[in-house]
């Protein structure tokens, strides 16, 4: 059993410069844990793959194709492959979000040692 203890992971700057940790690079899955500051925002984009957002700190904006919703900590938001993304962080609150693709885009990816493939 793995315990990943996110408090205790280094900060890295993305490719947007917001604050984020590596938590979890499988090939099945990438985590990533985004903390944006009051106003930042990463831009809308699009990935090959599904994303999950889930709100674990602060409060901001997802946007999800055309639909966008303020959000809160526990609330987790559904991206599709293929479809456009954003997220903002509202003023006055740091917004701390996982971000989980599935399966995982990065290279890097390591296998599981259970992994046949």
């Amino acid at each position: 059993m793995d315990i990943i203890k996110v408090d205790t992971l280094p900060f890295m700057k993305t490719a947007w410069e917001i604050q984020g940790k590596s938590v979890v690079n499988l090939p099945d899955i990438g985590i990533i844990n985004l903390v944006l500051q009051p106003g930042e925002s990463v831009p809308s984009h699009k990935t090959p793959v599904d994303v999950l957002f889930q709100i674990v700190e602060g409060e901001g904006t997802v946007t999800v194709g055309e639909e966008s919703a303020v959000v809160t900590v526990g609330d987790i938001v559904v991206s599709p492959a293929h479809i456009p993304h954003a997220l903002e962080a509202s003023q006055g609150t740091e917004f701390s979000v996982y971000v989980m693709k599935v399966p995982n885009t990065k290279k890097t990816a390591i296998k599981a040692p259970n992994d046949q493939a």
